[in-house]
């Protein structure tokens, strides 16, 4: 389960005056990648990160992808962001609650369904997650979050 910030940088128009230097080093010997600054159109960031948190997928298929579980790419708008954000801390006040705000889904390799301490703790993740990303500048930024199982 990923969640995934594109910027869009336009580098490649020079009239928009981006500056920078970029320099990529990868592998033990700290090879050189080759990346022309004045060539970078976006910059796509994985900002976030779940394993087994079902209740969390469920929430994605079914307020930003209308019902429809395909492994595909989706686009998440920072309201949405915002409103999962919200449903977690209701999640961690109500704890008790938890089935009727955020319930679990079954299915295959989606994880436990009991909402134990795993459950709390990836509401818990969610909440760091999105509070950080909701800091940012994300005026450029387009959201997606997408599931391979």
């Amino acid at each position: 389960m990923y969640l995934s910030k594109r910027t869009y940088i336009g580098a490649e128009y020079e009239h928009r005056n981006v500056k920078g230097m970029l320099t990529i080093t990868a592998g033990k010997d700290n090879k050189i990648i080759p990346i022309q600054f004045n060539r970078i159109s976006y910059i796509e960031e994985s900002v976030g990160y779940w394993r087994k948190a079902n209740h969390i997928h469920a929430w994605f298929v079914e307020n930003v992808q209308n019902g429809v579980d395909d492994c595909r790419d989706y686009e998440v708008s920072i309201s949405d962001l915002e409103t999962l954000l919200e449903f977690c801390k209701e999640v961690l006040t109500h704890k008790d609650k938890a089935a009727d705000i955020l319930p679990t889904q079954a299915g295959f390799f989606f994880g436990g369904t009991d909402y134990d301490e795993y459950y709390f703790h990836q509401c818990e993740e969610t909440v760091k997650m999105l509070e950080s990303i909701l800091k940012e500048d994300n005026s450029q930024a387009h959201f997606t979050y997408n599931s391979s199982w």
